[in-house]
């Protein structure tokens, strides 16, 4: 069966779209998914389906959430291999090894049109590193996030399609979850 992860956007995040880590588990296991496992309270989410519709499974458990929880969350949903990849084409690997918890991909719904991506190009942020490949925004925060330019830009607005972020940290312990490493 494939496994995915399905990253939640914006919950537990200053006391809004407050939802338990078990509880989501719970609500997981009961629209059918299998070996359900949650990472940190951003709402991580790596499990195993029959299904190999992303898009339908994305709409389950967003329909679920918000029927549970009265919140309505942007789903961004990966297989294995499409995780892998996201990982495989990181354009920093030096700053992933030396700085993992400044190194954020944003894990976008799809790829952005030609005009966001040139208004992407445009935007200067030295020192900090943003690359956008295929449907992840990569970006290294090289001052930390607290004292960041980049941070002011609202890149989900400029990019056109919702995503979103998660550290090297966290992105290496979902791929080892996915892998059955955890």
């Amino acid at each position: 069966m494939p496994v995915y992860v399905a990253l939640l956007r914006g919950i537990n995040v200053g006391g809004h779209k407050q939802i338990k880590m078990a509880a989501l588990k719970t609500l997981c296991e009961s629209i059918g998914l299998s070996r359900v496992r949650t990472l940190l309270q951003s709402g991580n989410v790596v499990f195993t389906s029959a299904s190999r519709d992303a898009t339908k499974l994305a709409k389950t458990i967003r329909g679920a959430i918000e029927k549970e929880f009265g919140h309505t969350v942007e789903i961004i949903l990966r297989d294995a291999g499409a995780f892998e990849t996201a990982i495989a084409k990181n354009p920093f690997p030096k700053e992933a090894r030396a700085e993992p918890n400044r190194l954020l991909v944003m894990f976008l719904v799809g790829e952005p049109t030609k005009t966001a991506k040139a208004k992407l190009a445009e935007i200067d942020v030295v020192p900090e590193k943003l690359k956008l490949v295929g449907d992840n925004l990569y970006a290294h925060y090289a001052s930390g996030i607290a004292h960041s330019k980049l941070a002011k830009v609202p890149l989900e607005k400029l990019l056109g399609v919702p995503g979103t972020a998660r550290n090297w940290n966290t992105v290496t312990k979902l791929r080892d979850m996915m892998a059955g490493k955890e």
